[in-house]
């Protein structure tokens, strides 16, 4: 392999200032020097986690002669062990010849069914058959899912009877194969908040001093998706900030999409394989280029919301996962001409198929363009933490901490935060609170500190939409919390603060003068409507002004005879849901598991349809209900439903005997059968045993009507 050509600088006599002597007394063993890792990492693309195992091996010492000789050894190992993925030939050629060579490389295992065996492979060693050893994979198990970076030994096998040339002698994980959090968490507590922001952001190989504390937050929340499950995030801003930098190079956890095609078969299941996509094997999926992706099928997109929403999706089988999803970018536009304008917002970088509903899941929108152009005059010259240390730290988080109890505690938001917005700020403050204080808990100033940045990034998300949308949805932008003296602050997004055109779109202030009845001054076109090309001949034309007002359904009274289709809970329910804000179920037949079904499927009407946010259950059982049966399931689907903000209230009434649903919208719609007015199906393969619209209907009336005023 030819030799690399690297020329390294003769380190000057280090100083410690008082944040590194800290720093190597509470994490003895576990920090290096950042100014090595940059002399290093100019000349090759090896991950940052695993030049710094090297440098932690070669170069503890502060002696300039003796950092010297580790560099040298470093850049040796480098030269002798990293293959290149246009030396792969050659790399096999050398374990041939010599009969084994260590290699550093990224090490994958996979078992194959039809030979009832596993096989190595090296991401740059060009061979898929490496055999191993069981006590390998049973020892590393993230060898089976996505593999992990090694000290590998792969040694030549001469036996020509076997069908495999290379085998593993010995593997040595780079990453770290025990992590004590607990230690990790003592350790910090020497720190004060202000130091320990230092001391990430040094551990990523940014110099805090030569920062704005504004900036600071920024760079922290940017980790956010690296310790918080199912934290979708999103950054767009100009090119050369160091965007996707966090996730290709510093987390072993992390994975980063450089464009091309999201299929779901690659990010959530293969069907053919029936294996699970990369939101199983990563703690962060993050998307480079996000408006270069393409997107041919709409499923994915379908999948992609299901996940976002709630960690889980379904395709055949149920898949719950924890990885988030972080999505970056570029703007090419001015920020100020923008938001400024009446036909731009912030989301212009993102493909069409991310409509608001994928939008509307974004917990945080980091504001790139205040983020500092890559430059060699932020990176840090002092000590930080070992990269893979800190990772190690952020993935045991992840999996094993929740800090939305203290956070529940301690937040009071004010009247314009609705569901998501407040699923997403939660979310913002508990990654904030695992990154900053792992095993303590800020005091209220830096506690409202966090929540104020947590509104603004959910802020920034629903002004853009508010933006989009040509009705009311998203209007509530004033999102704000209730500090400990009582006090509502209403937190604004620095760049939209003055910009009328993004506080009031001028969509919507034509609305309002349209329903107050006063029409909009010299239109640029005259309103016109076209006449439908099917319309009967008695049908009237209407005039502007009614055409945007949306009308009522009709009441209705109606039977469904016996073996009808064409009767589902979305034709029957859903015209009537819209505006709904709460639903009333009465039905004292919610017992048995199809009943129960019913109800599930009647639930899932209401959030494809509508904006309910509460659903209320009247019931009964009678004595030979199995009540913890029903308990479950039911608690089982109060939990779903949380997770698309929806409350679920369950009560019991023994003389409940009507069977009807009222809606605070005023409409009541009344089923003699209640919701069980359904054939059972022939078998559960056959039409109609998944799709209502195709199930025989038992004899039943239906009632549609509207309240009384004042009822």
């Amino acid at each position: 392999m030819p030799r690399l050509s690297w020329r390294l600088i003769m380190p000057s006599e280090y100083v410690e200032d008082a944040l590194d002597a800290k720093l190597n007394q509470a994490f003895d063993g576990k920090v290096v020097r950042k100014d090595l890792l940059h002399r290093i990492k100019k000349g090759t693309n090896v991950p940052t986690f695993v030049l710094e195992f090297l440098l932690a091996r070669y170069c503890a010492s502060n002696e300039p002669a003796e950092i010297h000789a580790g560099l040298e050894a470093v850049l040796t190992t480098l030269q002798e062990n990293y293959v290149r993925p246009d030396e792969a030939n050659a790399a096999q050629s050398r374990v041939a010849i010599k009969g084994k060579h260590k290699f550093i490389d990224k090490v994958h295992v996979r078992y194959v069914e039809k030979e009832k065996r596993h096989w190595a492979s090296l991401e740059n060693f060009a061979s898929q058959r490496i055999a191993i050893g069981e006590k390998f994979y049973r020892d590393n198990d993230r060898l089976l899912e996505g593999g992990i970076w090694a000290e590998v030994v792969i040694a030549h096998n001469d036996v020509d009877a076997d069908a495999y040339a290379f085998y593993v002698e010995d593997l040595r994980p780079i990453q770290l194969s025990r992590f004590d959090f607990a230690s990790y968490g003592e350790a910090k507590k020497a720190f004060s908040r202000d130091e320990w922001i230092d001391v990430v952001l040094r551990s990523v190989g940014l110099e805090p001093t030569k920062l704005t504390k504004r900036v600071k937050m920024h760079f922290i929340a940017r980790l956010a998706p690296l310790v918080e499950p199912n934290f979708n995030f999103i950054e767009l801003g100009p090119r050369g900030t160091g965007k996707s930098y966090f996730f290709s190079e510093f987390s072993p956890y992390s994975t980063l999409i450089s464009g091309g095609q999201a299929t779901k078969s690659v990010l959530f299941y293969n069907n053919a394989r029936r294996k699970v996509g990369l939101v199983g094997f990563w703690d962060t999926v993050a998307f480079d280029e996000v408006g270069g992706i393409k997107v041919k099928d709409p499923d994915t997109i379908q999948i992609m919301k299901d996940f976002m929403a709630n960690g889980r999706f379904s395709r055949g089988v149920e898949v719950i996962a924890d990885a988030s999803m972080a999505f970056v970018g570029n703007i090419d536009m001015s920020v100020e001409q923008i938001v400024n304008s009446t036909e731009y917002d912030l989301f212009q970088p993102l493909p069409d198929q991310f409509d608001l509903a994928v939008m509307d899941r974004f917990a945080c929108y980091l504001p790139g363009w205040e983020m500092p152009k890559n430059s060699s005059a932020f990176l840090t010259d002092r000590f930080g933490l070992i990269t893979d240390f800190l990772a190690e730290a952020f993935h045991y988080q992840l999996k094993h901490s929740n800090r939305y109890e203290e956070v529940g505690k301690r937040l009071k938001l004010g009247p314009a935060v609705e569901g998501r917005d407040e699923k997403g700020i939660k979310k913002t403050l508990c990654a904030l609170l695992k990154i900053l204080h792992p095993a303590d808990s800020p005091d209220d100033a830096e506690f409202d500190e966090y929540v104020a940045y947590a509104i603004e990034c959910r802020r920034r998300v629903k002004e853009q939409m508010n933006k989009r949308k040509p009705d009311d949805e998203f209007s509530k932008i004033g999102l704000s919390y209730i500090d400990k003296e009582g006090r509502e602050i209403v937190v604004h997004c620095p760049e939209s603060a003055n910009a009328a055109a993004t506080l009031e779109p001028a969509r919507r202030r034509l609305s309002m003068s349209v329903q107050s009845g006063e029409l909009p001054s010299a239109p640029a076109q005259p309103f016109t409507v076209e006449k439908p090309i099917e319309a009967p001949p008695s049908a009237e034309i209407p005039t502007a002004i009614s055409s945007a007002q949306p009308s009522d359904p009709p009441e209705l009274h109606y039977t469904i005879n016996y073996g009808d289709t064409g009767h589902s809970y979305d034709t029957i329910f859903g015209p009537y849901l819209g505006g709904a804000k709460s639903m009333i179920v009465e039905d004292p037949y919610i017992r048995a598991p199809h009943q129960i079904a019913n109800f599930v499927r009647l639930c899932e009407t209401v959030l494809k349809a509508s904006s309910v946010q509460t659903i209320t259950l009247i019931t009964s059982y009678d004595q030979q209900t199995d009540m913890a049966d029903v308990r479950d399931k039911l608690d089982e689907l109060k939990q779903s439903l949380l997770e698309h903000d929806v409350a679920l209230n369950v009560k019991l009434n023994a003389n409940l005997h009507d069977r009807e649903v009222r809606l605070d919208n005023g409409w009541i719609i009344k089923i003699g059968r209640g919701l069980d007015f359904y054939q059972k199906p022939d078998g559960w393969f056959t039409v109609g045993a998944t799709d209502l619209n195709l199930r025989r209907c038992l004899e039943t009336k239906v009632d549609v009507f509207k309240a009384p005023v004042g009822a």
